[in-house]
């Protein structure tokens, strides 16, 4: 048996090791140092130190590359990259064995939030120039994480309003004692401690019902007022929502965003408006779940050009009879102004008012002669006979409909999971990421964006390591 291989720490070296050979040829360190490298940092809009006063500043290209290493290695605290960067090998190269701490880094982290979104911008760039990003298809998806906040100090409206009637009541009972004891006492006379501190309470509380009216809602997190209550999985928490738009030739995010509203309904046009900023062209198609529905923004992207495909019900009518009498079976005719039944009876225009939640008009059209129709029962059970409700977009959305029937167009439609959702998984299950670490919207954004970032930067790095992606100045 040979001599054990063992460490000793005595050991002398005869010529000084270089920075140079800490780290192999194809890691993943050298590739974010050549990217950052690339860029230009000024243009792109980040804060360079000026001034020559005290300890010089760490540079801004190490300070990103150090957190652009940390992402892709699932490290987001300041306060973790800051041990890593004195325990990681890579990052000790990285920074050319330099150690920066967490305050540091989270100056350059909370100065430079609009250029960190920029950087995932230069990444889509990069992969655009060396021919690794596709305009044929892409997909759009949505998904819920967690903000930094709990639900444990929301304000909700209810709550807030039965506690001012009770401490009205308390104020209004003490201000009697008041009165009845100044009647009987003479001299100065002080309010009681309790009462100013519940005076001060009533304040406050009108000042927190005055917010909610601003923002028009019924709760609000006071250290993360964006924060809103969304479904994630079975239970609802305080989130936000992160959007992304992928490429299917490549699986690289071609956009990103994250936005607060609760549902995706609102978010088709302006990430498909983002990857044709992006990329300088839109997709030859872009595809999206049934979250996306929504006929303002059909009409909406129908008006600008944009080609979309949003999942959207094609089936019967469930709330009428037959397939036969389903609304895609009654033809609407422009020119009169009706819509015809299958058997040929006209639908005439009754009256307009608004759908459910108020956002679009709709004009409902019905069938006045009913009662002789011998079909009258398998058509609708209504009292009032059948009417058919077209909205001021329907014409976008027959449009949709007309173009899913297309088998070729179907089959794009059913690759969605398979381009999108992956990504998903690769942040929540393979990053971790299920939470944000930071509060507010735009520092949410930015935390999102080099989420993102750093998932294309992984993709990229393989295809730098292989020789297929040259990285020159940007």
């Amino acid at each position: 048996m040979g001599k054990e291989i063992r460490a000793n720490y005595s050991q002398i070296f005869l010529l000084p090791p270089s920075i140079e050979d800490w780290v192999p040829r194809d890691h993943p360190a050298r590739f974010i140092r050549d990217f950052v490298e690339s860029l230009d940092l000024k243009l792109i809009g980040f804060n360079l130190p000026e001034g020559a006063d005290g300890r010089p500043p760490y540079s801004v290209d190490m300070l990103l590359k150090v957190w652009l290493y940390g992402y892709m290695n699932k490290i987001r605290s300041s306060r973790k990259l800051e041990a890593a960067c004195s325990e990681s090998l890579s990052l000790i190269w990285l920074t050319g064995a330099h150690y920066p701490d967490h305050n540091t880094l989270w100056r350059f982290w909370s100065v430079n939030t609009a250029a960190l979104r920029e950087v995932f911008r230069q990444v889509v760039y990069v992969a655009l120039k060396a021919d690794l990003v596709g305009l044929v298809l892409h997909a759009v998806d949505g998904t819920k994480i967690g903000a930094a906040v709990s639900k444990k100090n929301l304000w909700r409206r209810k709550a807030l309003n039965q506690l001012l009637a009770e401490l009205d009541a308390s104020i209004e009972e003490v201000m009697k004692q008041v009165e009845e004891t100044e009647g009987i006492e003479q001299g100065e006379f002080r309010l009681p401690v309790e009462i100013q501190d519940s005076v001060k309470r009533r304040e406050k509380i009108k000042e927190a019902l005055a917010e909610l009216d601003k923002i028009d809602r019924d709760y609000l997190q006071p250290h993360d007022p964006d924060a809103r209550m969304m479904k994630s999985g079975d239970y609802l928490c305080l989130a936000y929502n992160a959007q992304v738009a992928v490429d299917s030739e490549s699986g690289l995010i071609v956009a990103e965003t994250v936005v607060n509203d609760e549902a995706d309904n609102r978010q088709l046009v302006s990430m498909v408006e983002a990857a044709k900023s992006n990329l300088g062209a839109q997709a030859l198609e872009t595809i999206a779940d049934a979250g996306y529905y929504s006929p303002g923004q059909l009409a909406e992207a129908e008006a600008k050009g944009l080609t979309v495909m949003v999942s959207m019900p094609l089936g019967p009518d469930k709330r009428w009879g037959k397939m036969e009498f389903q609304k895609s079976n009654f033809t609407y005719d422009g020119k009169r102004d009706v819509y015809l039944c299958p058997l040929g009876k006209d639908l005439t225009y009754d009256k307009t008012t608004k759908e459910s939640h108020g956002r679009y008009l709709i004009r409902l059209y019905r069938c006045h002669g009913y009662k002789e129709c011998p079909r009258r029962y398998e058509c609708s059970c209504r009292r009032w006979g059948r009417y058919i409700e077209r909205g001021e977009y329907e014409a976008a959305i027959e449009h949709q409909r007309a173009k899913q029937c297309e088998p070729f167009k179907r089959e794009l439609l059913r690759k969605r999971k398979s381009i999108v959702e992956h990504v998903f998984a690769q942040i929540k299950e393979h990053q971790g990421l299920r939470r944000f670490n930071s509060r507010g919207l735009e520092n949410v954004r930015a935390q999102w964006s080099m989420v993102c970032t750093a998932l294309n930067l992984s993709k990229l790095c393989k295809h730098w390591a292989a020789g297929a992606l040259v990285l020159t100045q940007i």
